[in-house]
Order: structure tokens, then C-alpha cells, then sequence
């Protein structure tokens, strides 16, 4: 077993030295701690360190942080992080958070996050309809706009034109329009061409 450490800030000019300390003190290693230095809306797979570490880590590793939240952007970010080591059997502990998966208490914790990020979830949904629900009140209309009959019509007519007069194929007279052949035969195009 490998205990590997983590640690992440946000910018160069922020000290990681409290992550790092608390690292050492617990016993990991200086040459096993990760380091990024980039923002917290970076998910943990964008994260130049963190691959490496995932890719170093091996079924039976420990991947120890200051606080569970250096590991992802969002609690549920974080969660799919955990769970993403724990499929690999790689446990995670968190010094600040007293999270160890290996002991009651650490395991009470992650399913505590668990239900917190699925509230999380709700929320969001929740507001993305809100939102949707006051904009369609305020007239926003969503989805593709309604074509201009005039428009259809005139693309209708030269389509056909091209049919009849130059001999042009479906799927030709309703590209010279901008409209695939389906959308021609939508409008009622080639089955209203009659032939000289």
C-alpha cells in the first residue's frame, strides 16, 4: 500500500503550504504529493497533477487530501472523484473532514455527502426550471423559431422550378434552397411536381 497525497490551489500566488504540511504530518511521503494549481470550477480529470497521481495509483493505494473538497469543483464532482477511486480499489482519506472510507465514521460521512449531493441535484434541476418557467412567462419562446410561410413558399417554388424545367433531383432542388431532401418532401416538394 502507497499513500499518495494531493494538494490543489486555486492560484501561484496562494501558499499550499498548510495542505503540504498536513500531508507530511500524517505520513505521506514528499515525493508521493500531487499539486495543481488551477481554479476550483476545473473538474478533477482536467487537472494535469491529478492524472498523474490517477495514473500512479495502484488497487490497495491511499490517496490522502487536506479537505474533501480539493478534490473537485462541486460535491458531486467530488463523489464521482471518490467513487471513481474506490471502483479502482483506491480508498480515500481527508484530514480536515475525518473522512476514511475504511471506518464507520468515515463511511457515515461520504453517504452523509452522497445525500447532500443528490440534494444538490434537485436543487439545480429545480432551479433550471424555474427559471425556464419565469422566462416563458415573460414571453421567451424556446425551441427552433417558426419558419416564415412566405420564405417556405418561395423556397418551395424554386425547388420545384428546378425540378420540372432543369431535370434536377430532389435532393439537388432542395439543396440549391439550403433544405435537405426531407425537409423538401416535408413542405410537400416532390410529390407536387408533375412532369411536362
Amino acid at each position: 500500500m502507497t499513500t499518495l497525497g494531493y494538494t490543489r490551489i486555486s492560484t501561484a500566488g496562494q501558499d499550499e503550504s498548510l495542505q503540504r504540511n498536513a500531508l507530511l504530518e500524517v505520513g505521506v511521503p514528499a515525493d508521493r504529493i500531487f499539486s495543481d494549481i488551477v481554479t476550483g470550477s476545473s473538474k478533477a480529470v482536467d487537472r494535469p497533477q491529478w492524472a498523474k497521481l490517477s495514473e500512479y495509483a495502484r488497487d490497495g493505494d491511499v490517496v490522502v487530501v487536506w479537505r474533501i473538497d480539493r478534490l473537485g469543483r462541486s460535491l458531486i464532482d467530488v463523489l464521482q472523484t471518490v467513487a471513481a477511486l474506490q471502483a479502482r480499489g483506491i480508498g480515500v482519506r481527508s484530514i480536515q473532514d475525518w473522512i476514511d472510507p475504511t471506518t464507520p465514521g468515515g463511511r457515515l460521512m461520504l453517504g452523509m455527502l452522497a445525500t447532500l449531493a443528490e440534494y444538490e441535484r434537485e436543487l439545480i434541476r429545480e432551479r433550471a426550471n424555474a427559471g425556464i418557467a419565469a422566462a416563458k412567462a415573460n414571453g421567451v419562446k424556446f425551441g427552433q423559431p417558426a419558419a416564415d410561410p412566405d420564405v417556405i413558399a418561395s423556397k418551395l417554388a424554386v425547388a420545384r422550378e428546378a425540378m420540372r424545367s432543369q431535370g434536377k433531383s430532389a435532393k439537388k432542388a432542395a439543396t440549391m434552397v439550403g433544405w435537405s431532401r426531407s425537409t423538401f418532401c416535408r413542405h410537400g416538394g416532390p410529390s407536387q411536381v408533375t412532369s411536362r
